[in-house]
């Protein structure tokens, strides 16, 4: 009887307490940890031992997350990137998905909720380039251009207020997975707005309203009851 590899993570953090019990977390967990202590030490051990997911803190001295995963896409490199941060700004989240990373976390996190980010983005990932790096997803006739901030059905374009266009393109981003509207919350608003999670449920009624989505026999945004919103139809790169 065979036994299936563990999957290889690349945990990047200048803070030596977040690697030191980080890292035997995710061990026992069932993945190989590789650790580096900032950027440029995180590119070469990626070189090096080639890992399957990458888990990387923003601030960081040097070359810091965002530059990171900058260079990584710019050489055409795929692997995918979880980021994680204490800052709490939406233009920070925004920017660091558009320019390739695969999921963004907020500091401080139950590990196991990290964990469980990680088996999620390494679902949708095996296999090539991410759907997070696509320019034009679509569904079913639903086509989103994603650096336009356009959306589409059947062609027709579709009139969408900015931040229904941010929760639909991070709902395609991350298809077949329950999303709390709390993780939602944190990451498209970000908790600096005196928002509550209301405010997710009224984006998602103003994408099923303009898609025409009904949410009893759902195309596209799926309630879970007691738990979120999910993606249900089936993404591809277009």
């Amino acid at each position: 009887m065979t036994t299936e590899p563990r999957r290889r993570v690349l945990l990047v953090d200048d803070e030596e307490a977040i690697t030191s019990t980080l890292g035997p977390y995710l061990e026992r967990a069932g993945f190989e940890v590789v650790i580096a202590s900032d950027g440029e030490a995180g590119l070469a051990r990626h070189a090096e031992t080639r890992p399957d997911i990458v888990v990387s803190d923003v601030l960081m001295p040097g070359i810091d997350g965002r530059q990171l995963v900058r260079r990584l896409r710019r050489a055409e490199t795929w692997t995918p990137v979880i980021l994680l941060t204490q800052v709490d700004e939406a233009s920070e989240r925004a920017a660091a998905l558009d320019e390739g990373a695969d999921d963004y976390l907020g500091k401080p996190f139950l590990p196991s909720e990290l964990v469980s980010r990680i088996r999620a983005v390494l679902r949708r990932t095996t296999g090539g380039r991410p759907l997070s790096a696509a320019d034009l997803l679509a569904s079913d006739g639903l086509e989103l251009d994603r650096p336009g901030r356009r959306a589409r059905i059947d062609g027709r374009p579709v009139e969408l207020t900015p931040k229904a266009v941010a929760l639909l393109d991070y709902l395609m981003a991350h298809p077949d997975e329950i999303h709390t509207r709390e993780h939602l919350l944190s990451a498209l608003w970000g908790f600096e707005f005196a928002v509550t999670t209301r405010a997710v449920d009224h984006r998602v009624a103003e994408l099923r309203r303009v898609l025409g989505d009904d949410p009893q026999r759902p195309r596209w945004i799926e309630t879970v009851p007691g738990a979120g919103y999910r993606f249900c139809g089936a993404v591809v790169r277009a």
